[in-house]
């Protein structure tokens, strides 16, 4: 597992002011594109704005996958992953669905990282929501 994994960068006093900045750039991207567009052109225009904010923001970055005993097994692909500490999972579809959530927070889970947002661009109301899943340590 990288170091910086889960670890707030310095100019971020939490988590939640970082969640609070991807929202809100959500909400701005939702209000000039509306819905209708293509999941990989939200994804695009997000990182696109994020990044002209000076956030560190890759796009489809694989992230490892740990089984209860710490051994690697694989990677999933994180749509987008910002500042080393935040899952994006970006959707265009109609409404979340209860595996769009089981999906981030599996995601979660396997990577052990703790925070996630669930941001969906094809409905008419922007959709987002935030996840938190606290790894119990032994």
């Amino acid at each position: 597992m990288h170091e910086s994994v889960n670890a707030v960068p310095r100019q971020w006093a939490s988590i939640n002011e970082l969640c609070d900045l991807v929202r809100e750039t959500s909400f701005a991207i939702h209000r000039y594109h509306r819905s209708g567009h293509l999941e990989k052109v939200y994804e695009n225009a997000l990182a696109h704005r994020l990044r002209k904010l000076g956030l560190d923001v890759k796009q489809q970055h694989p992230l490892a996958v740990y089984d209860e005993d710490g051994t690697a097994l694989g990677e999933f692909f994180a749509d987008l992953f910002v500042e080393n500490c935040l899952v994006v999972e970006l959707k265009a579809c109609r409404a979340v669905a209860e595996e769009h959530v089981a999906q981030l927070l599996g995601y979660l889970r396997a990577s052990r990282i703790e925070t996630g947002l669930l941001v969906n661009f094809g409905a008419a109301k922007l959709q987002i929501r935030k996840y938190l899943l606290t790894q119990e340590r032994p």
